[in-house]
C-alpha cells in the first residue's frame, strides 16, 4: 500500500476507518525527515494491513498543533482510534519494525481498560 498524505480534510476519516494507522509528521526542509522517508516507505511495503500516512507540518500546521508536534520527524501510532505511541525522532529500520510488532501485539481491550482507569483516577484527584 502506498503512503497516504493526510490533511485536515481526510485525517479524521482515515483514523476512524482504519484499525492501525502510523503517521509520520515531517516537513520538506527537515534533513532527518528526508533521511527517514526511504525507511518509512520501505517498511510500509511489508505491512499492507497497516495504513502508513504522512502529515506535512508546513502545509498542515493545524494538525501539528492539535497533536502538539514540536519536533520532527514525529511518529504517531493509532490503534482503534487511540494514540498508543507518539515520539519525535527518526528510527533505524530494525527499531521501526520492532515498534510496529510491539504496537500490533497490544491487547486493545487492556489499553481501553487502562485508559478508563486513569480517567477515573484523575477525576477523583
Amino acid at each position: 500500500m502506498a503512503v497516504v498524505e493526510l490533511t485536515k480534510e481526510n485525517f479524521e476519516e482515515t483514523i476512524s476507518n482504519n484499525d492501525f494507522v502510523i503517521i509520520d509528521f515531517w516537513a520538506p526542509w527537515c534533513g532527518p525527515c528526508r533521511s527517514f522517508a526511504p525507511t518509512y516507505e520501505k517498511v510500509s511495503e511489508d505491512h499492507s494491513e497497516i495504513v502508513f500516512a504522512k502529515v506535512n507540518t508546513e502545509d498542515e500546521q493545524e494538525l501539528a498543533m492539535q497533536f502538539q508536534v514540536r519536533s520532527i520527524p514525529t511518529l504517531m501510532i493509532f490503534r482503534d482510534q487511540i494514540i498508543i505511541f507518539s515520539q519525535p525522532g527518526a528510527l533505524p529500520e530494525s527499531a521501526f519494525k520492532e515498534l510496529i510488532g510491539q504496537a500490533g501485539g497490544l491487547d486493545m481491550d487492556e489499553v481501553r481498560t487502562q485508559i478508563e482507569a486513569e480517567q477515573k483516577g484523575g477525576q477523583n484527584a
